[in-house]
């Protein structure tokens, strides 16, 4: 089966960094197209999977934009659409990724009669998308072969916009467990935390993901108690980044808290945190950090929302907490820091079932049966 694989970013996010699992057992007979460059690429050479790079420049649209940006964007599309149906028909399915590579493989399925499928990150809710933009994943995502969600509650959410629900299968995001299996040297002295009860947070900066919660939060806690957050901001949420620096101060813990930035040592990092803390304040559609911390032996606590309600169990695999709840959170860390053979105990159960659910060899199998489905029809 050969596959054109679509992809929108440049820049590595959950979405990328599944469809590198995806991508890997194909990479003799795929091509990842992607219309933005960036260390997304590189990612991709290292694996091997072959890439290209479509479109001379980002598309402008998010989210949030409404239609005139929508429209403003046609003299972007039209040259990448081309480009993208001429090369379809080289592969037996066209493979979107993400929901911009969804419209331009849509209409490139549409021309070069090779079948569509739509692998769906989001929860296509308006907290997360314009009315307009929540339309047109929608109308589009229906003309595909097949939907698949990284969770239910993405699927749920999909049919709930007026997907077909005849199209939607869910498959979870798979995790390499070698990864994971590795002995870790411990980074708190390179950090210079060690003595410390340190909490992590592992996502762009952006104000749905909820970095200023945990620093609300960290006030109520004991000194000991420190945050380094990994991750910084994009798509213009420069902005936040320094509300939460100016929160820093205005609430007195500039020596509690490590801004990290972007980093490619995940693991390393995450095996070194006493506590993973996962505060988005709308649902999350999956919530891959929270199974990369379960799988690093790390306990977690996450939102009571949207896909990681699926990955925690509630006092036996982690904690789950409201959105927004900073009290509530804060309680969770205490408890972490004052029972520490509970919260062992509950991390290694966390171990074991994420081991058990999300390996990406049973996941790949999954997707590899759907996608011979739709190859053959």
């Amino acid at each position: 089966m050969k596959i054109l694989f679509l992809d929108q970013s440049g820049k590595p996010g959950g979405a990328e960094l599944c469809l590198i699992d995806i991508a890997k057992p194909y990479r003799d007979n795929c091509l990842v197209g992607l219309f933005a460059d960036g260390t997304f690429k590189q990612l991709l050479d290292e694996q091997h999977i072959p890439v290209q790079v479509l479109a001379s420049q980002g598309i402008e649209v998010r989210k949030e934009s409404g239609l005139a940006k929508g429209l403003g964007s046609l003299g972007q599309l039209v040259p990448l659409i081309n480009r993208v149906t001429a090369l379809s028909r080289k592969y037996d399915l066209i493979y979107a990724n993400t929901q911009k590579a969804l419209v331009v493989g849509a209409i490139a399925s549409f021309f070069s009669r090779r079948p569509l499928v739509y692998h769906l990150h989001d929860i296509l809710s308006l907290d997360h998308f314009s009315a307009t933009n929540r339309r047109i994943a929608v109308t589009l995502a229906n003309r595909a072969a097949l939907v698949i969600a990284n969770s239910e509650a993405s699927q749920a959410a999909f049919i709930a916009a007026g997907g077909r629900k005849e199209i939607v299968d869910f498959v979870y995001n798979g995790f390499d467990l070698n990864l994971y299996q590795q002995p870790q040297a411990s980074l708190k002295r390179e950090l210079g935390l060690e003595g410390k009860f340190v909490v992590g947070h592992f996502s762009r900066l952006s104000p749905w993901k909820g970095q200023h919660i945990l620093l609300e939060a960290l006030q109520y806690c004991p000194e000991n108690v420190v945050a380094i957050f990994i991750g910084d901001a994009l798509f213009g949420e420069q902005d936040y980044v320094q509300q939460l620096h100016t929160k820093v101060t205005e609430l007195g813990l500039e020596n509690r808290v490590k801004f990290l930035g972007f980093r490619s040592d995940i693991i390393p990092l995450m095996s070194a945190c006493d506590l993973v803390t996962h505060t988005s304040t709308v649902a999350e559609p999956f919530g891959r950090v929270i199974v990369e911390a379960m799988l690093c032996g790390t306990p977690v606590v996450a939102t009571k929302a949207g896909g990681a309600i699926e990955l925690v169990e509630d006092g036996k695999t982690g904690w789950l907490v409201e959105p927004g709840n900073v009290d509530a959170l804060a309680a969770t860390i205490n408890t972490c820091l004052e029972q520490s053979q509970l919260s062992a105990n509950i991390a290694q159960q966390a171990k074991v079932q994420a081991s058990q659910r999300f390996d990406v060899a049973t996941i790949n199998q999954q997707i590899e049966k759907l996608l011979s489905n739709v190859a053959l029809t």
